[in-house]
């Protein structure tokens, strides 16, 4: 799983912790794990981000998927203002 900021001007802080992950889902993790929809069908295959801190539980259900990592941190990152 990749950390990540949702605010860039954190990132240069000592003292910050990333708090977003990206990550990618098979479509057979997603069954494995019991990752469904509201009609009882697994989420699909694709890039997820949810909000956690490292070391601890996500804070957050998983949002996605999307076709690309950049594409799921564009979306975490959405209405934040520079």
């Amino acid at each position: 799983m990749n950390q990540a900021y949702f605010d860039h001007e954190r990132e240069s802080d000592p003292y910050s912790l990333p708090d977003c992950e990206v990550f990618y889902r098979t479509i057979s993790e997603n069954i494995s794990d019991g990752w469904i929809d509201d009609d009882g069908e697994p989420l699909e295959a694709g890039w997820y981000w949810w909000t956690c801190f490292p070391g601890c539980l996500p804070d957050s259900e998983p949002m996605g998927p999307f076709a690309t990592e950049q594409e799921a941190l564009d979306d975490a990152r959405d209405g934040l203002e520079d």
